[in-house]
């Protein structure tokens, strides 16, 4: 098993080091992004690479321990209309799979801009994302027991999801708010009003 596990380590590191690589033109020396969006590489296949539905990167079978690795893997990122994930540099574009959402938002602050409340976050990746006008926040309720699960837009296609201990910071925040002439669970920030739900079915809500 151990064997297993530092080959799986070194795979990914040399995975690692060809995106590096590929990507370094506008990933290594640049403060920004690498621009994803804008390249257009063929499919070279799918990869046996996972990101659980807790924000744990997976590279055959194998959680991905080191947070560099994790990191520049995640600036690569790309979803596509297709409803897919992959991860693009500008001479490949591989698939991997995605169990809930790319990221984890595991924090949040809470401060005033322009007189309005504003909701920041970081995820496990790095990303510090403000709430807000180019950041939405969108609220799914999920199962039986009407769990609900808050995801946050963090850039393209790709939302963090956030997590548990936030959720329930996020969640002490709102406010009834009659939104297009019905009672509304709100929550505020950047200027915008994300609604959560319906205020006569809090109840329901599952905590």
């Amino acid at each position: 098993m151990a064997g297993e596990e530092i080959r799986a380590s070194e795979d990914a590191a040399g995975l690692a080091a060809l995106i590096s690589r590929a990507a370094g033109e506008t990933g290594g020396k640049s403060r920004g992004l690498p621009p994803v969006d804008k390249w257009n590489p063929p499919f070279c296949g799918d990869i046996d690479m996972e990101i659980r539905a807790d924000g744990t990167w997976f590279y055959m079978g194998t959680p991905i321990g080191r947070a560099p690795l994790v990191r520049l893997f995640s600036t690569v990122l790309r979803k596509d209309e297709d409803g897919k994930t992959y991860l693009v540099t500008p001479v490949e574009k591989v698939g991997i799979r995605v169990v809930d959402a790319p990221f984890l938002a595991v924090e949040m602050s809470v401060t005033e801009r322009d007189g309005n409340s504003l909701l920041t976050f970081r995820t496990n990746t790095g990303d510090v994302v403000e709430a807000g006008e180019e950041h939405a926040l969108r609220f799914v309720i999920h199962g039986d027991n009407s769990e609900l699960k808050p995801y946050l837009h963090v850039r393209g296609r790709l939302e963090a999801l956030v997590a548990r201990p936030v959720m329930y910071e996020l969640v002490e925040l709102g406010e009834v708010i009659e939104v297009e002439g019905r009672q509304m669970f709100c929550l505020r920030s950047g200027g915008r009003i994300f609604p959560v739900m319906p205020a006569d079915e809090l109840d329901a809500l599952s905590r």
